[in-house]
């Protein structure tokens, strides 16, 4: 989000020599202006007036220092500081006495001034222990106290960038000290940030501070959130920003005018959502016309006013953008369309200005040819007009001179410092363009005025000229800005004539010309260059008119100038008033002479009403016709309806605008008779109600939602518009927008093969032919569009045609066959595309994928792809790795012999043979896509020949991996192995852990909560080898692979009765759970991420798992974690979560059924609906992805049809239960009017809820709350406080492995490992410790209690340290030793470093993976599902043949952190049938024949 950043203006100093006074008196009255010159060392880098004076600071960072002129640039001094110093120069935009110079500094802090005095005299003050930000601004200022300044600050562990903290910090004392306000801050601002802002009645929250700031454990940008406090955050809470729900994703904070602004993304989109406060307290989200989005880095918040915001919205992207102007009601909340196809540069800054000093003008650039430049995806050359508006945007009309249309160059393309137009000189407009159809080349200008503020103009200089306002605008003062030139010129009669006068120095190319902010100075600055290249010499020049003309203005010489007027003349009404200026007369032979800089202030008089005056009441909205009609019910008109009455006086849906001035005339804002119903609340049914559908067909083969992110646009809709595309087995394609309700089919006469939704943004889809013809939408199915690919898509089953990037949404590679022979044998090449598929480019030949290297962590290399292509292009051979950032226009091979390769969000793993072993495979892993590192296993954990690697997830700060020990068919099982938290070294975890012949694994996740994960281990490895089948046991860790343990059984089975095993002796009487490998649908997962806590799942108790069936198996739910389990039903359901767990929907699997059971109460009472007459075969039961509807939707073929597949809309929005909002207060989450409670998940062997070192509070429904949650909940509520250190707080070290007793002990022949490389890694480290065998598990926050990574430890210092070390370490007692340096690099990865390592990595050569996100990162896929199995030669790839292809149909919205598919069904949500292998879940080649 950009904001306009209209900067007093700028000003350079130069030291002038002074010119002597002739004594004659007659002699004193000049007829040019003083012109002095000085030459700097070096070119500025910064310079300012201070507001109201003559001073000027300017900047020399090259040379690190700071000059001051008193005079505007005649004479000079340099600033008390030593050379080499300064850094930056910043001016306090409040106070015209303030300023402040950065340091340069270093990771340890800097030195930094401030200045009281215009910078005669400067103090120094230190940030504590750091420096200023290169993240951000490092000040923000309050605009009422001066002496309050926030300083956002980095605690920097390494020089550089690397493994820095945001922290903010404050003075409150203008620098006599500064303490710390908060740290993980992402950019913190005073509500006061402008003098227009008020916080309520009498300012009470004058001191109100918001920030933005990471989430409680995760530095993910997608938990990003605002938290305000009014004590320097001694205390603080977070914000409402919609309703009564916390927002998370926050991206930015500003204050505009008398508005504070928050944008906020979801995962999965590109959209943003934008929240609105004019009184910090209360917010509001705001409102866009349905036809516009609010876009990552495509809007921009312009110059606004102080009763609305004016936005601009980017409809075409870059390399020709271009944009709509909206503008916003007077809080900010609904904004209406102004002006279409406004000019904008690809950094966002938009062709709009206001008129300096003169409500309601603006002047702007449009896209003449937009229709031409929206065809061909920006490429065509944009054809600017300019228009201009003197209604506040509600008009617009071109520019003219003498009859002809005009162009004015604006500020996309800034040619000079401070305001592009106008100053505060009343009605005087100036700048550069042409006349004629559109705006030419800046070149080909010239320089245009106009006195009646852009009514008229006039021809003021030929060539185009750098321009400058002095005097309130009786002098004008110009230079050529199109080649050297060695004079100036200046007007004193608003441009009509112009004066010549000679610089001192001769030609200089123009840099800048400013002089005053508010144009009352007679003094002007300009910088200039002469010559170029090594030889360029810097010139600035003082411009002084104050010893011409001896008169000084009287009243005989002003006028009266009406501010406003249309082109017949006719008075303009703002805000309910006329606007009139006391302005020097254009032929008056005097200047103004303002000595005190005080600039012309306007006069209003008041104006009649008109409907322009008056916008929408609360609860009312504009209809087409611009009348305001309800939004909904209407507020309760406190007892007015009550006794039998049917009519009640209520607003009439107008208001006037806060601040409007007019009087009389039409009075829209009367109070009118409405009905009592309009305010009833719609009445439900209390029923659910069911509808069927029924389709041609054996078969769904496809089917997936297109869900709205909680930041897309009309997202309060979203429970109406809930969109699913389906494809049957007859290639027909269809939609609906009510979650099966009805359906139509769309794409008719095109046989679709397959149906590729894009994996990062959730409103676009493919639709891919058998040919080279591709069908999509990017509005979730309103419109479809089509282009044509270079090829046929591949034919490969293994693989999609398309490949997408995770940012640029028409971004796109095509991998399409070529070549083919009679037998249907091609070869494959692959082509990109920028601009979705209307143009195409050759990438690479020969190949068998490409893709992009996507999400963040990746640096700045947006191009990045890697191809596998077959060595010399002959098909057959060897694979090689090819890696290019520039469309392989030059590219590296870093491995010459690969298997396959696997993108995650944290990581790349590529597998690679072996060279010394070429049945064996390797794994090398990267973070950047630049340099890789050999993944080192323990040294306890032995496999001769490693065949098969199965990633599990990367989630908690470290890499599970499952490695195949024994690969036999029907009898495989491994280790799961975790890695440290930099994902370089392995320990293991677990062994015995089952697999299957395609190399998915059982083990999983559950969603939501940190470091649960169940496993099914093979109790009997050498019976199953022998041909017996695998005796299965399930495992539950609830410490992140840290220990695992059976599963305690619950007492009875659903019907009450007792288990036949004993269920206190969990060794023989255990609960086991049908896990991953024996699912139909992959994607039927236990648990959802919005419904915390619980988990459903079909097994049995006793001493192993038995076969799946309707006798031996039974339904079980969790509601705390995995801890306590429950038989809730016999036999084998499916399940769904609905309206984030509220409600729970559950059918039989396997056997036709005619009802559900659904529960309101997580899972304690069923109760039966039956939703058809005829009993169905029902396949899969699915809901939206958050799990987050009422609504469900069965998938089947009734039992006697073999014509016709259907499917059972199931709604619940009507159950009188959940008819109403539940209530959420998160600043007192357990009020007793509050719906919900706060639930701490623990470890079942810790009694005090603590679990990873820190106790942990969720937001939950409380079960008796008959309410609906609605919009997402934010679930995590705080971290209440972190624990002491416990043995569950941590992990076998490397090269260690548990005993008996569970300690960790060194493995026979091995090392301990080396903790000295932490001294590599921080060249500033002054010491380490020893190992002691263990390791702080990853997600653990503990602190102090049993620290076993320290305990008994020595602490040694670094190399190159020791003295340090000696005397830091003086006197003190070992136990306090470890304080005073940093212990493990895997015991701090969690936390320090994270921001920087997400947004920096790219830029440095370490290998760390599995650092990125958290527990909460909702969208890493790899933390629900078993991804990227690695195989070789043998045995390992069934999965190709066997799945014929399609976890890229089934999970293209959820592997590779797309679409957040959680729940069970989910995989079926995003695709119907298996078509193509997804390049990042099954990594290897084909399996060999005799397996």
């Amino acid at each position: 989000m950009w904001l306009p950043k209209y900067l007093n203006r700028l000003a350079f100093v130069q030291l002038l020599l002074l010119h002597l006074l002739c004594l004659n008196p007659a002699a004193a009255k000049k007829e040019k202006p003083d012109i002095s010159s000085h030459k700097l060392d070096n070119a500025p880098s910064n310079f300012f007036y201070f507001d109201d004076s003559n001073t000027i600071l300017l900047l020399d960072r090259e040379a690190g220092r700071v000059h001051r002129s008193e005079d505007a640039g005649k004479t000079w001094d340099k600033v008390d500081i030593e050379d080499g110093e300064a850094s930056d120069l910043w001016r306090h935009p409040h106070d015209n006495k303030k300023a402040y110079i950065i340091g340069k500094g270093s990771t340890k802090g800097s030195t930094n001034w401030h200045t009281n005095d215009q910078g005669k005299t400067w103090q120094d003050f230190e940030i504590p222990n750091a420096r200023p930000s290169l993240y951000r601004a490092p000040f923000a200022f309050h605009a009422k106290e001066s002496d309050k300044v926030l300083i956002h600050g980095a605690i920097c562990r390494i020089a550089g960038v690397a493994d820095c903290t945001e922290v903010t910090f404050y003075t409150d004392n203008g620098f006599e000290s500064v303490a710390k306000l908060r740290e993980n801050t992402r950019g913190c601002i005073f509500a006061h940030a402008t003098s227009e802002f008020r916080t309520g009645g009498n300012d009470k929250n004058d001191d109100r501070i918001i920030c933005v700031t990471t989430g409680s454990i995760s530095f993910d940008r997608r938990e990003h959130r605002l938290a305000v406090s009014n004590n320097f955050f001694e205390d603080e809470e977070e914000p409402n920003l919609d309703g009564d729900r916390t927002v998370q994703g926050i991206i930015n904070i500003a204050v505009v005018k008398g508005y504070i602004v928050a944008a906020a993304k979801a995962p999965n989109t590109d959209e943003l959502a934008m929240y609105v406060t004019d009184d910090a307290s209360t917010w509001h989200r705001a409102v866009f016309p349905s036809d516009s989005r609010l876009k990552e880095d495509a809007y921009t918040v312009l110059e606004s006013t102080s009763y609305s915001i004016e936005v601009d919205v980017m409809t075409v992207d870059p390399p020709n953008p271009m944009g709509v102007l909206f503008t916003s009601n007077s809080n900010g909340t609904y904004f209406t369309k102004n002006i279409e196809h406004t000019n904008r540069n690809a950094h966002g800054i938009v062709d709009f200005e206001k008129v300096q000093n003169i409500q309601g003008i603006v002047l702007v650039n449009i896209v003449d040819n937009w229709e031409d430049v929206e065809e061909s995806f920006g490429r065509e050359a944009k054809r600017l007009k300019s228009q201009i508006s003197f209604d506040d945007g509600r008009t617009f009309q071109d520019l003219t001179m003498d009859k002809k249309n005009l162009h004015l160059h604006s500020v996309s393309e800034m040619n000079n410092v401070g305001r592009v137009f106008s100053s505060f000189s009343p009605g005087l407009v100036m700048g550069v363009g042409n006349t004629g159809k559109n705006l030419k080349q800046y070149e080909e200008g010239d320089l245009y005025v106009s006195s009646d503020a852009g009514l008229t103009w006039a021809l003021a200089l030929e060539e185009a000229h750098k321009y400058e306002f002095g005097d309130q605008g009786s002098i004008l003062v110009a230079i050529n800005d199109e080649k050297p030139t060695d004079m100036i010129q200046y007007s004193l009669n608003y441009g009509k004539d112009w004066q010549k006068v000679d610089l001192p120095e001769g030609k200089i190319r123009a840099k800048a010309l400013t002089t005053t902010p508010d144009s009352t100075s007679m003094k002007f600055f300009l910088w200039g260059v002469k010559g170029g290249g090594s030889r360029a010499e810097h010139w600035v020049f003082s411009i002084d008119f104050e010893d011409m003309h001896e008169n000084k203005c009287t009243d005989k010489d002003f006028e009266k100038w009406v501010a406003r007027v249309d082109k017949d003349d006719n008075l303009i009404c703002i805000m309910g008033r006329k606007q009139f200026y006391k302005r020097r007369k254009p032929e008056a032979d005097c200047f103004i002479r303002e000595k005190n800089f005080e600039e012309i202030k306007p006069v209003f008089e008041k104006c009649d009403c008109m409907k322009e005056d008056f916008e929408c009441d609360y609860n009312f909205v504009r209809n087409e016709d611009g009348d305001c009609v309800r939004d909904g019910p209407l507020p309760d008109p406190e007892g007015l309806c009550k006794g039998g009455a049917k009519k009640y006086k209520a607003s009439s849906g107008f208001r006037k605008i806060p601040g409007n001035g007019c009087e009389g005339g039409v009075k829209l804002d009367e109070e009118i008779e409405r009905d009592c119903e309009d305010t009833l609340k719609p009445i439900v049914s209390g029923e659910i109600n069911s509808e069927r559908t029924a389709f041609p067909g054996q078969s769904f083969t496809g089917y997936f939602y297109l869900e709205r992110t909680e930041s897309s646009s009309s997202s309060d809709k979203a429970g109406k518009d809930e969109t699913v595309l389906m494809r049957t087995d007859e290639s027909k394609v269809y939609i609906t927008r009510d979650h099966g309700k009805t359906w139509d089919e769309i794409l008719k006469g095109k046989k679709i093969k397959d149906i590729y939704p894009h994996p990062h943004f959730n409103d676009v889809c493919y639709f891919i032919t058998t040919s080279e013809e591709v069908h999509y939408t990017i509005n979730r199915g309103d419109t479809f569009s089509s282009f044509k690919a270079e090829s046929e898509p591949t034919r490969d089953r293994n693989l999609q045609a398309l490949a997408f990037h995770a940012d640029y949404r028409d971004w796109l590679i095509w991998t399409g066959a070529v070549d083919c022979d009679d037998d249907g044998n091609c070869r494959n090449d692959a082509w990109y595309s920028t601009d979705r598929g209307s143009h195409w480019q050759d990438l690479r030949h020969v190949v068998r994928k490409c893709e992009f290297i996507k999400e963040a962590g990746r640096g700045e290399r947006k191009q990045l792809v890697y191809c596998e292509q077959f060595k010399d292009e002959k098909l057959g051979g060897p694979l090689e790795l090819q890696a290019s950032d520039n469309w392989f226009a030059d590219y590296t091979t870093p491995f010459k012999n690969i298997v396959d390769f696997a993108t995650m969000s944290e990581f790349i793993i590529v597998a690679t043979k072996d060279q010394t072993d070429g049945d064996s495979l390797k794994v090398d892993a990267s973070i950047d896509g630049q340099t890789f590192a050999d993944a080192l296993f323990p040294s306890n954990f032995k496999v001769p020949i490693q065949k098969a690697y199965t990633v599990l997830d990367s989630h908690t700060h470290a890499v599970f991996m499952h490695v195949t020990v024994g690969n036999q068919r029907d009898a495989e099982y491994g280790s799961i192995i975790k890695s440290n938290s930099n994902g370089t070294s392995y320990v293991l975890s677990l062994d015995k852990v089952n697999r299957n012949t395609p190399g998915y694994v059982d083990f999983e996740k559950m969603l939501g909560l940190e470091g649960v994960a169940l496993v099914n281990v093979v109790s009997n490895i050498e019976e199953a080898e022998k041909g017996s089948g695998k005796k299965l046991r399930t495992m539950i860790t609830h410490n992140d692979g840290a220990e695992w343990s059976l599963i305690r059984a619950p007492q009875n089975d659903p019907d009450g009765k007792s288990y036949d095993c004993k269920t206190d002796n969990i060794a023989d009487c255990s609960l086991h759970l049908h896990g991953y490998t024996e699912r139909r649908d992959p994607r039927d997962v236990y648990s959802s991420p919005s419904a915390v806590g619980l988990m459903m799942a079909v097994g049995n108790v006793g001493e192993y798992l038995t076969t799946k069936s309707e006798k031996t198996s039974d339904t079980f739910i969790t509601r705390d974690g995995g801890i306590e389990w429950e038989a809730v039903k016999k036999g084998n359901y499916m399940w769904e979560y609905g309206d984030q767990g509220s409600i729970i929907v559950i059918v039989r699997d396997t056997v036709a059924t005619n009802e559900i059971f659904y529960s309101l109460d997580e899972g304690k009472v069923w109760v039966p609906y039956q939703f058809s007459k005829k009993k169905v075969h029902v396949a899969i039961l699915s809901t939206v992805p958050s799990d987050n509807s009422l609504n469900f939707l069965l998938w089947g073929r009734e039992e006697d049809s073999d014509s016709e597949i259907v499917t059972f809309n199931l709604d619940f929005s009507q159950l009188k239960e959940r008819s109403e909002q539940c209530k959420l207060d998160e600043n007192e989450p357990d009020s007793d009017d509050s719906d919900y409670y706060l639930w701490a998940p623990q470890h079942p062997s810790q009694p005090n809820k603590c679990l990873f070192g820190h106790i942990a509070q969720y937001h939950r429904k409380k079960v008796d709350s008959n309410c609906f949650n609605g919009r997402s909940i934010q679930h995590l509520h705080s971290i209440a406080r972190n624990c002491e250190c416990t043995r569950s707080d941590f992990e076998c070290d490397y090269n260690y492995e548990p005993a008996k007793d569970g300690s960790c002990v060194l493995v026979n022949g091995q090392e301990a490992p080396d903790h000295s490389q932490v001294c590599k890694e921080d060249p500033e480290k002054m010491s380490y410790f020893l190992p002691t065998g263990y390791r702080r598990v990853p997600l653990s926050t503990c602190e102090g209690g049993n620290e076993l990574e320290r305990y008994e430890s020595k602490e040694v210092p670094c190399r190159g340290h020791e003295k340090d070390f000696e005397e830091a370490h003086r006197g003190l007692s070992g136990f306090w030793i470890f304080i005073l340096g940093v212990v493990l690099p895997v015991s701090i990865a969690s936390a320090v470093g994270y921001w920087v390592w997400q947004n920096w990595h790219g830029k440095f050569g370490s290998i760390r993976l599995g650092e990125s996100g958290s527990p909460f990162d909702a969208d890493r896929p790899w933390i629900k599902y078993p991804v990227a199995a690695v195989a070789g030669i043998v045995a390992v790839l069934a999965a190709v043949p066997l799945l014929l292809g399609s976890l890229w149909r089934w999970g293209s919205g959820m592997f590779g952190s797309g679409r957040r598919y959680t729940t069970r069904g989910s995989f079926a949500r995003g695709r119907g049938d298996y078509a193509v292998v997804d390049e990042d879940e099954l990594l290897g080649e084909d399996e060999e024949e005799e397996v």
